[in-house]
């Protein structure tokens, strides 16, 4: 079946095929997340599911580069995605600060990425530990996926490298307030040679997505799938795709994080006009990168739908400050932005979400 290129397609099949997909496989996962032994775990593992959704959602667009798999594709985004949001509310909204707690909950996520890989105790720094075999479920039904999928060894080094700076960043963005900018500017130092020209929080924020991983995942079901694809999708998502990403997420949360105490990438920005500028400087790269990938009106309209999407959040119309700055960003997005976003708009007011 082809990758749909076109908005109005992308749409149809959008809700026709992958919502219902990517909401079956999350009931799933709700289902499994209700028989969690230990309350904080199961605590945690539902409120992941039910307030990031949209992740999900979100991310299962990439099953429409899977062709015929495309449902293969989406259980993989879909259960990575979870392990994604379940072990970030674990570092973030739980029991523990210890950085060596982190890491080994992560290890999960690269299990993930690893077929026939041993789960271990996933819990053994923190003080709960039963869940179930939850966790271990999610690890493998990714791995179930990898292993029949044709690219699999094409794409395993750039997975483990763009899995490394995300459980890299979660790591260090979740240790003490006081830890925590002084561990990811110096992560920073050691990646900054090989990196275009960006601050410590950019770099920070493009680590964090998990787009090229679904990106990737899907294009690998297909038997074209190449090496020269491979290196082409990785160069485009990172650090230019996934840094709109997570910048845009960033910029519609600022007022929430600063009265949460919450660490935000945006901030860090000497003012309005330098954040900006920045934001889309990342749009257009990310726009110039996948202009070069087969099927590239399929991720243009990613790209134009990011600021779209999270412009249109109810978040924004309550900062005044970041609608006034919404407003420019959408007016340099050209048409297709702006048609997206009234659409986004249109759909939240239906919604009500």
């Amino acid at each position: 079946m082809a990758v749909p290129t076109g908005f109005w397609t992308m749409t149809v099949r959008t809700i026709r095929e992958v919502l219902p997909d990517a909401h079956f496989f999350l009931n799933g996962w709700i289902e499994k997340a209700k028989q969690i032994p230990d309350p904080e775990l199961r605590k945690q593992a539902l409120m992941s599911i039910h307030t990031k959704a949209f992740h999900c959602e979100g991310g299962a667009l990439y099953g429409l580069l899977a062709g015929e798999k495309r449902n293969d594709a989406v259980k993989f985004i879909v259960a990575y995605q979870t392990i994604s949001d379940y072990l970030d509310n674990l570092c973030d909204r739980s029991t523990s600060v210890d950085p060596l707690d982190f890491r080994t909950l992560h290890e999960a996520m690269f299990h993930a990425l690893t077929p026939c890989a041993p789960c271990t105790n996933y819990y053994r720094y923190r003080e709960e530990q039963s869940d179930g075999g939850y966790l271990a479920d999610l690890v493998r039904t990714c791995q179930s996926i990898l292993e029949k999928t044709p690219a699999y060894e094409k794409i395993s080094p750039s997975l483990y490298e763009l899995a490394t700076y995300y459980c890299d960043l979660q790591v260090f963005k979740h240790v003490r307030v006081e830890d925590r900018v002084p561990y990811l500017k110096a992560w920073f130092e050691v990646y900054r040679p090989v990196l275009p020209p960006m601050s410590w929080y950019e770099f920070s924020a493009c680590a964090g997505s998990t787009l090229g991983i679904f990106c990737l995942v899907s294009s690998a079901q297909n038997d074209y799938c190449s090496g020269t694809l491979v290196n082409q999708i990785r160069n485009a998502y990172f650090p230019w795709v996934q840094g709109l990403h997570i910048l845009m997420d960033y910029f519609v949360d600022q007022e929430e994080d600063l009265i949460g105490g919450d660490l935000n990438f945006c901030s860090y920005y000497e003012n309005d006009d330098r954040m900006i500028e920045r934001l889309l400087l990342f749009f257009r790269m990310a726009s110039q990168g996948v202009s070069k990938l087969p099927h590239a009106g399929f991720h243009k309209m990613i790209c134009h739908g990011l600021p779209a999407v999270y412009l249109a959040d109810r978040k924004v119309t309550r900062q005044k400050r970041v609608k006034e700055l919404a407003r420019k960003i959408i007016r340099q997005g050209g048409a297709l932005t702006a048609f997206f976003h009234i659409n986004c708009l249109l759909y939240r007011r239906i919604s009500k979400t």
